[in-house]
């Protein structure tokens, strides 16, 4: 071999060397997150019969900030777990890093605490249902069961406010065909469509639920409230709308919307009810 190939060589051996420490750094720094662990302790796998009293929509609020509240829900009530061994968020931003729930093909934040706990009420009718968990790093979960239980009333109407960044406030606003108003000010109308609750610190997701909505036009606006030390960040609100839920006749859309600051309100869908 000539010393100039020689060069050449080693040369090449060295760069190939620098290329496989640098592909172990890089996998030693995302080690922790490939081992996040997603674990669902309710809903269970299988048939189930839960009780027919549905008093697990509407949610505790407390003001000045308000989040997801589990106080006195049942288990059959309530979406629950724990990712293990989820990353922190960075200490020097200070922004929480949300998991993603879907339910029954329907994504949204799921937010978990310093200890990878979650949990996220949810009112299911009768039926079949399926859910996943799935955590930052791609790990996921899924339960699939059915609701036995025949006088649990499904929701036919379902809009389902969740949006992308930590510490603002966005609003859900519904007006009914009968000009009835439903948001944080007045959560429940006397037509039987309510709001669940009012999350006033990042994410959601806030939730529109009737089981018997009234024929004719609906209309969903999104107002942006307020965004603390957030205020020039770009947040995107989704809104995904469920019209007859666990029916043949099932019918979801979703939309995306960029909102750019506090005050904004926006007309999201105008829909109708046949």
């Amino acid at each position: 071999m000539t010393a100039h190939r020689l060069f050449i060589h080693r040369s090449f051996i060295d760069r190939l060397g620098r290329l496989v420490r640098l592909g172990a750094l890089a996998l030693a720094a995302v080690a922790p997150l490939a081992h996040a662990q997603v674990s669902l302790d309710d809903p269970r796998s299988g048939w189930r019969s839960a009780s027919p009293q549905q008093q697990d929509f509407l949610q505790e609020v407390h003001y000045p900030a308000a989040s997801v509240n589990v106080n006195a829900k049942s288990a059959s009530a309530l979406i629950r777990g724990r990712i293990a061994k989820m990353r922190k968020a960075d200490s020097a931003g200070g922004a929480r890093q949300p998991a993603r729930l879907v339910v029954d093909g329907i994504a949204m934040p799921l937010l978990v605490d310093e200890d990878g706990n979650f949990a996220r009420p949810w009112s299911f009718g009768t039926g079949s249902h399926g859910i996943e968990v799935r955590s930052p790093d791609g790990q996921v979960k899924r339960r699939q069961f059915y609701e036995a239980q025949p006088d649990r009333v499904r929701t036919r109407l379902r809009v389902v406010l969740s949006w992308d960044s930590d510490s603002t406030d966005l609003d859900l606003h519904v007006v009914s065909p009968d000009g009835q108003h439903v948001f944080y000010g007045a959560r429940v109308a006397a037509n039987g469509g309510a709001l669940d609750v009012d999350v006033t610190t990042g994410f959601g997701p806030e939730i529109f639920a009737t089981p018997a909505p009234l024929r004719g036009a609906y209309h969903v606006f999104v107002n942006y409230y307020g965004a603390g030390e957030q205020r020039g960040v770009i947040t995107t609100a989704q809104v995904a709308i469920i019209q007859d839920e666990g029916t043949p006749q099932e019918k979801q859309q979703v939309f995306r919307v960029p909102l750019r600051k506090p005050g904004e309100l926006t007309l999201v869908r105008a829909f109708q009810m046949p």
